[in-house]
């Protein structure tokens, strides 16, 4: 618990017909009693006026106190439902300050709430991932990792390294009894299970990482291969300049689509080829840049010509590690059938932009390329953070069959596979951890 009272507005700045101001801290009651003029009770909505400093009315609305520790944030906690002007609201903020109250820091209130034990690190970032859901089925899958369903796997895992560890040191710390302790208790088989439950969580954890940061698509090739067409078909809408004239796009277009329930981010970047054009040339460098920093190029190439040298030069200059997705497009115009092929050279697929024939095709294979096994009620949303730590984990009890018998060695191995899960949740964080982690979130949460 802190001393301080914080508080901020709570609803997205702009005019609205309801915003919130949030307040949080030890002993609400008599800066409540201050502000709406009265005492209010516990878990009441109360229709009040709000008071500033002379008595005069700043705006009438909504009141609801909630005494802590049965709060979000584990403090008394006041929310002032009013009417969502942004001069309003100020003004009511400024009379919180008035009564003492300070300006909360990004994600001050939910750290608050982690940090009163009313949430662990897992549900606080997933606080944040439900704000920012940018498909259905990551908002599902961010609310089951609010209510605990990731952090319960973890705690699972974290309890059963926890009894492997009690044993072995037991047996350590009495290697004189006659009772062998490590086979008696199957030692070897729960580290097997344990290992597949660790393999099985990151696997969900990968695809709700999915769900969560989405895929950047890097549309490239030469002029005029209908990389726009391609943008403006999955859009369903005209967002990009379409012309027969080579050079048209200079600059990437940005588009999102939701693919499945995995947001996907579209670039149309400038055609690739040798220019002279200032302009052009200073957007076929921003496309370098773009494709530096995708996760899956898909090189567009005309149906009719095939592959030329010049798409040839493009693939040979792609990143080695970068996925890819070879497009021919125009099929309409060679009365060629859509399709989806694999070779060793990666995946090939055949569609019309202008048409519409093989997007779904082009969809499947891009949510294969990266792994997405569909809907399913075991995903929650997971960040990169959470997918290294069950990594470390894995290794580290992968490790054990490799100890040969010596149990100081295995200790240590469970001991460190043990420290990386308890970072998840939050059993183990340093306090920069925590600090890059709440600065991402919005000031009122």
């Amino acid at each position: 618990m802190t001393a301080e009272i914080i508080v901020a507005v709570a609803t997205a700045p702009g005019q609205s017909g309801i915003g919130v101001v949030r307040l949080s801290g030890p002993s609400l009651e008599e800066l409540a009693r201050k502000l709406v003029g009265r005492r209010l009770q516990a878990r009441h909505a109360t229709l009040a006026d709000f008071l500033g400093a002379t008595g005069e009315v700043i705006d009438r609305g909504i009141a609801l106190y909630f005494p802590g520790p049965q709060s979000y944030t584990g403090e008394d906690v006041l929310e002032l439902q009013g009417h969502g002007g942004p001069v309003v609201l100020r003004r009511v903020l400024n009379r919180c300050e008035e009564l003492g109250a300070r300006v909360a820091m990004p994600g001050e209130f939910t750290q608050r709430a982690y940090l009163n034990d009313k949430l662990d690190l897992a549900q606080a970032e997933a606080v944040a991932d439900l704000i920012e859901a940018s498909t259905v089925q990551a908002a599902r899958s961010a609310v089951r990792s609010l209510h605990g369903e990731f952090s319960r796997r973890i705690a699972a895992l974290l309890g059963e390294l926890v009894d492997l560890r009690v044993l072995i040191e037991a047996t350590l710390d009495f290697p004189e009894e006659e009772i062998d302790i490590i086979k008696e208790a199957d030692v070897q088989r729960r580290l097997d299970l344990l290992r597949e439950e660790v393999r099985s969580v990151l696997a969900a954890s990968r695809q709700g990482s999915l769900l969560r940061e989405g895929m950047h698509v890097a549309l490239v090739g030469q002029p005029n291969v209908g990389k726009s067409s391609l943008l403006n078909r999955l859009a369903g809408e005209d967002l990009a300049i379409v012309t027969a004239i080579p050079g048209t796009t200079r600059d990437a277009i940005r588009l999102s689509v939701d693919l499945d329930g995995v947001p996907v981010h579209f670039i149309d970047t400038a055609g690739l080829r040798s220019s002279d054009d200032p302009v052009e040339k200073l957007g076929i460098a921003r496309t370098w840049t773009v494709i530096e920093r995708a996760d899956v190029a898909l090189l567009l190439m005309d149906t009719a010509t095939g592959e030329t040298p010049g798409d040839r030069e493009i693939l040979a200059r792609l990143p080695t590690a970068l996925p890819r997705i070879r497009v021919f497009n125009k099929i309409d115009l060679t009365r060629q059938e859509p399709a989806v092929a694999r070779d060793a050279y990666g995946t090939q697929v055949w569609l019309s932009a202008r048409t519409g024939e093989g997007i779904e095709g082009l969809r499947h294979a891009l949510l294969s390329l990266v792994g997405w096994e569909g809907h399913s009620e075991d995903v929650y949303i997971a960040r990169a953070r959470h997918i290294e730590a069950l990594k470390l984990a894995r290794a580290r009890l992968e490790r054990t069959t490799t100890c040969g018998g010596q149990l100081e060695l295995l200790a240590e191995e469970l001991r460190l596979a043990q420290d990386a899960l308890g970072v998840i949740t939050g059993k183990f964080s340093s306090d920069e951890l925590l600090g890059e982690i709440f600065s991402r979130f919005c000031i009122g949460k």
